[in-house]
């Protein structure tokens, strides 16, 4: 059958040749953005400092949270989720320590994990996680983890911005094994008998407990990526432990050692101290809490969270206290005025 189509006609044709679509049309009103800024002050002075506004289309800021554990303190957590979605990130990442773990049975770690999950989920934002050792110590743990979030480290590229996820439990699947035994027996002491036994349990003593690790694999899939993103505007790594307060890292020391010539900047938990620290040029940040037991013995310890600011220029870095985000009304959210945030 011979196909047939409709006559449009001359003008029809060229409209065509002239690049003209006949059936869409736009008024070059239409085809010029509105201006982001406008006044009615045509001469003289003006009553503000400048019109180069800080709007870089690149630029993205991001929230960064710390250890829930050791004794997590109620509502503190919830608190800061409702602050975040105040100050709405693009993005919050976290360093760490979100459960007890601990326990021998599986249906504790699935009450505690989806205890948490529900309250992540109330962020407006999407969140990131990191594992910590109450988190991921032992392959009983890190085989939780897998079943539910997948991989225990991992990367991913924002308006490009490199984030690093390190597993700073990752020694290996025997050593895992000896761990997590000796860690459950620490715990074991540590609800019977307190703190006092517990510091001098094998577990407290533990290298592995205060530095952390990283395997092989992890070591070559992170050098991997970055021998893959060489061009990124700025590297953040996230992790639980200061794996670098350990002399006998060598993997880690290797990844640093590949982090150099570009800008990079390391966060971490664990201590539930705050500590800054300038190490091989970058900065080096240790969290506080977000709602865990605190600790003041190595320096201030408080519940708060980093508000990072990337741009063409760099990287700015705030730290926010919780007890200083008030609502609109004048008021910590989620009626939390009577909560403590910070052990004096």
């Amino acid at each position: 059958m011979k196909k047939s189509f409709p006559n449009f006609g001359p003008i029809f044709l060229l409209l065509l040749t002239l690049g003209l679509n006949p059936f869409f049309s736009c008024t070059e009103k239409e085809k010029t953005p509105s201006p982001i800024f406008t006044h009615d002050i045509n001469a003289g002075k003006t009553p503000w400092t400048k019109e180069a506004f800080d709007n870089d289309s690149e630029k993205f800021s991001f929230a960064i949270h710390s250890d829930l554990t050791g004794g997590e303190r109620p509502r503190i957590y919830e608190v800061a989720v409702a602050q975040l979605n105040l100050m709405r990130p693009e993005l919050i990442v976290n360093v760490g320590d979100l459960i007890e773990g601990g326990a021998p049975d599986s249906a504790s770690w699935t009450q505690q994990w989806d205890s948490f999950d529900s309250r992540t989920e109330a962020a407006k934002a999407p969140v990131f996680y990191t594992g910590g050792n109450h988190d991921l110590t032992g392959n009983f743990a890190q085989g939780i983890w897998k079943e539910r979030y997948g991989k225990n480290y991992y990367h991913f590229i924002y308006k490009n911005t490199l984030f690093l996820i390190l597993d700073s439990e990752d020694h290996g699947k025997e050593r895992n094994d000896e761990i997590e035994k000796i860690r459950n027996e620490g715990i074991r002491v540590l609800d019977e008998q307190g703190r006092e036994a517990y510091s001098q349990t094998e577990y407290a003593n533990l290298p592995e407990r205060s530095f952390g690790n990283i395997s092989e694999e992890q070591l070559n899939y992170f050098l991997g990526v970055l021998q893959k993103n060489p061009e990124v505007k700025w590297t953040f790594l996230m992790m639980h432990k200061p794996m670098w307060e350990n002399p006998e890292n060598e993997r880690f020391f290797k990844l640093e050692e590949a982090l150099k010539g570009r800008n990079y900047t390391v966060f971490n938990g664990h201590t539930h101290t705050f500590r800054f620290l300038e190490r091989n040029g970058m900065d080096y940040i240790n969290l506080a809490t977000t709602g865990g037991v605190q600790n003041n013995s190595m320096g201030r310890s408080m519940d708060h969270f980093l508000w990072v600011t990337v741009d063409a220029k760099g990287v700015s870095i705030a730290n926010l206290l919780m007890e200083g985000i008030l609502d609109k009304s004048g008021h910590i959210p989620l009626e939390g005025d009577t909560l403590v945030f910070e052990k004096k």
